[in-house]
């Protein structure tokens, strides 16, 4: 996917956003866990290289990957020292077998061929490495609103927007079908009742021209004013260990 550089930046402000939301901190310690004791790691769509960041605190060789070089400009201008790479999920700029970590967040909804995406997270993970997957489902999501069926609307308007709307629902499937064992699901949730919602409704707000969609987001903000707003995103967590083999295969 090409973006223009202001659709990066405009990507960038979002992704600083969610990871400053309630409950991102703690999601992303537990993405790091889930990597077990692997001693170095691919984090693959690393954005403004957070996770980079953070996995270096915690002693791990880590390695941040972006296909947007404006975005890996950002990452490298943050953060000097850490090793980022310009790559894709489908051509990881690693030799095979390299690392024994695999972290994707936030990425495999704009991928329209993840198994080749999983292959190649197998060539690059060590015998027994770790993979580890971050998303939301598009389809998924929960507003408190005095007009539901308009909310209903608005969030599915927004799921066909996406590449792969519903590809965090398919990731245990998906480990599977690649070859991956002991896949682990779980699913945790961004809770938001303040101000810091609003940038996420009105983005959802803006995929219609509809005159009810303006009544629809001064209702939200309203009740972000009297302390009443309410939205969950569940995010999904998928972890799975790379086969032991003598070979890739």
């Amino acid at each position: 996917m090409t973006r223009t550089p202001e659709e990066t930046d405009r990507l960038i402000a979002l992704l600083d956003g969610v990871e400053r939301m309630p409950g991102a901190h703690e999601l992303r310690l537990l993405s790091y866990d889930l990597l077990g004791a692997a001693e170095a790691v691919v984090d693959v769509g690393c954005g403004g290289g957070r996770a980079v960041a953070e996995l270096t605190e915690r002693g791990v060789e880590a390695v941040g990957v972006d296909p947007d070089e404006r975005m890996l400009a950002v990452a490298r201008t943050r953060r000097p020292e850490a090793d980022f790479r310009a790559g894709d999920a489908y051509r990881l700029p690693l030799p095979d077998q390299a690392v024994h970590g695999y972290r994707a967040d936030k990425v495999f909804h704009v991928l329209a061929e993840p198994q080749r995406a999983l292959a190649e997270a197998r060539r690059v993970l060590a015998p027994g490495g770790r993979i580890v997957l971050l998303g939301q489902d598009w389809d998924t999501m929960v507003i408190d609103s005095d007009d539901p069926a308009l909310t209903r609307a608005l969030v599915h308007t927004r799921a066909d927007r996406v590449t792969a709307p519903r590809a965090a629902r398919a990731h245990r499937n998906l480990l599977l079908d690649a070859g991956f064992e002991d896949v682990h699901i779980e699913i945790r949730a961004f809770v938001l009742t303040g101000p810091q919602a609003l940038p996420v409704l009105t983005d959802l707000a803006g995929v219609t021209d509809e005159g009810r969609a303006a009544g629809w987001m001064a209702e939200q903000r309203a009740r972000a004013e009297k302390d009443r707003l309410f939205v969950a995103v569940p995010m999904f967590v998928a972890a799975a260990t790379a086969p032991v083999r003598s070979s890739r295969a």
